[in-house]
This record gives structure tokens, sequence and C-alpha cells, in this order.
């Protein structure tokens, strides 16, 4: 079996869900799921201190440290060479969401037995679902990762089953809050499975910068407030110190779990703003609550 290093949340969670957990023995900082995956030597960190800033000024120190030309990442180079890993997972979808580019290159190059590298940079949910298969390929795990592309498909149209005939609801999906960034990549595709309709969206692309004055020409019903990298209890004190601006309903909601990372989870992420979104056409199917409602 491969012995391999992963430097991607989302990554490991696919491992994982793959039956291949024990296959790894290395991972970045922001790996932290399943809980298991915490005993695994940490090979990569953030190289700023990020930990109690607020959004603007973690938005502000990473601009500087970009500017730059620094990675925002350090890997253990002589860890990563110990740990000898035959298969590496990274990706160079986002310089802020884990290692890429020379910092990563740099350190595989002057390993002393360099490891297969599967880079990952999906942009949308049908390349989330390509990912699950890469990763099962690699990995030997090819019946166990169609048939969660499958079930996550399943899931996904059971819900645009359930709400297609309802009338979209008008929402306005944050990505971050200080400054504001709309909701990119697979996630305005989430929002429109779920009967959601985002105008400032910016599905298979970069989220970008926007104001309240945007948001509140888009008249949205619903804000989401989902921060990068956010878990719910975290996103409720972001959300509770937003402008009340619109007549619109705010959710907090865990984005760390199923929104920034693109793996297993976001076919429950879609049942989650179904749920939010069409209470009364889709019941919410888990025990947990990982939304809140602001106000």
């Amino acid at each position: 079996m491969p012995r391999i290093v992963s430097f991607l949340p989302a990554a490991t969670e696919i491992t994982y869900a793959l039956g291949a957990g024990a296959d790894l023995v290395g991972r970045s900082y922001e790996c932290d799921y399943p809980p298991q995956v915490r005993l695994l030597p940490v090979v990569s960190k953030p190289a700023l201190p990020l930990e109690g800033l607020s959004q603007r000024e973690i938005d502000r120190a990473v601009a500087a440290h970009l500017a730059t030309g620094e990675s925002l990442y350090l890997v253990d180079e002589v860890l990563l060479d110990e740990l000898r890993p035959d298969l590496v997972f990274a990706q160079d979808l986002c310089q802020v969401c884990a290692p890429s580019g020379n910092e990563l290159s740099r350190a595989l190059r002057d390993m002393s037995q360099p490891p297969q590298v599967l880079s990952l940079t999906p942009r949308n949910l049908a390349e989330i679902a390509e990912n699950i298969l890469a990763i099962g390929d690699a990995t030997g795990r090819n019946e166990a990762a169609r048939k969660l592309v499958e079930e996550s498909h399943d899931r996904i149209q059971r819900v645009i089953a359930a709400v297609g005939e309802s009338p979209p609801r008008c929402v306005t999906f944050l990505e971050w809050t200080e400054p504001l960034f709309c909701g990119g990549h697979w996630v305005p595709e989430m929002v429109a499975a779920a009967g959601g309709e985002d105008p400032l969206g910016q599905p298979g692309a970069d989220s970008q910068r926007i104001t309240w004055d945007d948001v509140a020409a888009s008249e949205p019903e619903m804000l989401i407030v989902a921060p990068c990298g956010y878990g719910l209890k975290e996103a409720i004190a972001v959300a509770n110190r937003l402008p009340r601006i619109t007549d619109a309903e705010v959710y907090a909601v865990d984005a760390n779990a199923y929104f920034a990372r693109p793996g297993p989870r976001v076919a429950e992420g879609v049942e989650l703003l179904a749920h939010l979104f069409h209470p009364d056409r889709f019941e919410w199917p888990h025990q947990h609550q990982p939304w809140t409602r602001i106000g």
C-alpha cells in the first residue's frame, strides 16, 4: 500500500472515506477530519500566527505576506523526507488554503526519493467527483470511490427533486466578511441545487470582493455566513457582528465542514442549504445541527 502525505484537508477526508486512512503517514496542520487524523505528524503549517486575529487583520496579514512573494506555509522538509511517502496530495487552487507552488516543489525536489504527486484543483461539483475517483485510483480503492461518487450524486439529486418546484430563494453566500467575499468555485452550484439563487456568486471561479451596496442591491431573502476555514462557533461570532442592512434572514453555518473543503461532505452541505431555503420541502435528515439563525 502507498505511504501517503496529504497537504490538503479535502484529500485527507476523501482518503478516509475510501477506507485508505491507514495509508496516511503525514498531514498538513489544517487536516483535522476525521478526528483520528490529528494523531499523524504535521508536515506543513501556516507561516503566519493568525490565531486570535480578526478577519480584517487576517486579510491584511495574508495580503502583506503574499506581496513579499513568500508562501503562507512552511513545509518541514526534514520530516517529509523521513516519512518516505510514495504519494503526496497537493493543490494549486488557492494559496491561502494549503501549500502550493514553489515551496512544495522545492521540498519535493530535495527529497532523497521524490514521491508521485497528485494535484487536486476542483472548481465545481463535477471536478470534486473526478478528484474522488483520482484518489480512488491512486490508492487502489476504485470501487469505493465509484460508490462514494454515486452516493453523493444521488443525495444531491434527491435534494433537487424535493425543492425543484419551489421558487428559488434569493440568497447571498458570504465566504468572508471583513472584507466581504462572495461564494465561488463549487459553492454557487451547491446553492442552486438546494433551491437558491445567488446573483453575486461566481460559479466555477474564484470568489470576489463585494460591498454591502452590492448585497443590498441584490435584495437577498437570506444571508449565509460561511467564512472560509471557520467552524460553526466562529461563524456565529462573525455573523453577530454584521450590519443589518436588509431584512434578510441571517444564518451562520459550519463552513469548514460543508463548504470550504471540496470533499465527501459537500452533498450534506447541499442538504443543509435546502433545509434552510425550503424547510417545508426538505427536512434535515441528520441529528446534528451545523447552523444557527442569527437575530
